[in-house]
């Protein structure tokens, strides 16, 4: 995946005070971006990678994601999926209802949930199937009810006990656009490399800096350490071939994702995705969208 952090302007549906969009596709459109709008995503079908923040993890149906203002994210599918993405998305304007109304008592339980939603916050599967008909509705109703129904969804969320939180602790979105196009050369530079060993010179080298300034600025932007990345992103590569190169052994993907060392590949593996190779693999034949 190329993560690209690209500002995006998101256009407001005109006389509307929110956007709900239904998305079907092949794959999910966006490379990696961040906008001003508060965003509340429900994934009907498709499977893959979620990217929030220095966040990445599996998704599959039924996730539910609430990604606060300015964080960085995307969803990318994996594995040859037989139906197209569906995900329906909510986004909204700071200002939903006006100057000043997230302060009011009201609203004090939504308030806490948009202000946690800075690092991104992941709701249970259960909260995702109880509300799956709400989100459908919200395609259909009519402006008021629309509006009503998305305030009792966001009240609902506010109220689960269970919300996991997804970026680390004190992620900020710290990448201006300038920087944005540094990161995008780096994260094409190990696109083109992941297989082979990435020495710091080398990649320090792609943006013209000293080896010192390169790992200052790196962390400074993603909040983890350059190898950190690398190793995410192998594993991420693996996890792609796990699924569509049935053919492949598990040795065979190590190699090809850059791992001469197959129980530092499994260590890595397990870390990453909390499962072994064999156990991700099992997982994912069993889903319908991928047969």
């Amino acid at each position: 995946m190329v993560l690209k952090a690209q500002y995006r302007n998101i256009s407001s549906t005109p006389g509307n005070s929110f956007k709900v969009k239904l998305l079907e596709a092949k794959e999910f459109p966006a490379a990696w971006h961040f906008h001003p709008q508060y965003e509340l995503s429900l994934i009907v079908s498709s499977i893959g990678m979620r990217y929030v923040g220095n966040s990445v993890k599996n998704f599959s149906e039924g996730d539910l994601v609430l990604i606060g203002k300015n964080l960085p994210h995307c969803w990318k599918t994996i594995g040859n999926q037989k139906k197209n993405v569906r995900a329906i998305v909510v986004q909204w304007e700071e200002d939903l209802l006006g100057e000043g109304w997230i302060e009011k008592e009201e609203f004090k339980a939504i308030s806490k949930l948009l202000k946690s939603s800075s690092l991104g916050i992941k709701f249970t599967q259960k909260v995702a199937k109880k509300l799956e008909k709400d989100f459908e509705e919200l395609l259909i109703l009519s402006p008021f009810k629309k509006l009503i129904k998305f305030l009792n969804i966001l009240n609902i969320l506010a109220n689960q006990s269970h919300q996991e939180l997804l970026a680390e602790p004190g992620f900020r979105n710290k990448v201006s656009i300038e920087d944005s196009e540094r990161i995008s050369t780096l994260n094409n530079f190990v696109k083109e490399n992941y297989m082979n060993k990435i020495n710091l010179k080398a990649a320090a080298y792609q943006i013209s800096m000293s080896e010192e300034a390169f790992c200052r600025f790196f962390k400074n932007a993603m909040d983890k350490p350059f190898f950190q990345f690398v190793n995410e992103y192998k594993i991420n590569m693996a996890c792609k071939m796990l699924i569509d190169d049935v053919s492949s052994s598990v040795s065979q993907i190590a190699y090809e994702c850059g791992y001469n060392n197959l129980s530092f590949f499994y260590r890595q593996f397990r870390r990453f995705v909390g499962k072994s190779p064999v156990e991700f693999r099992k997982m994912f034949k069993e889903i319908p969208c991928l047969n």
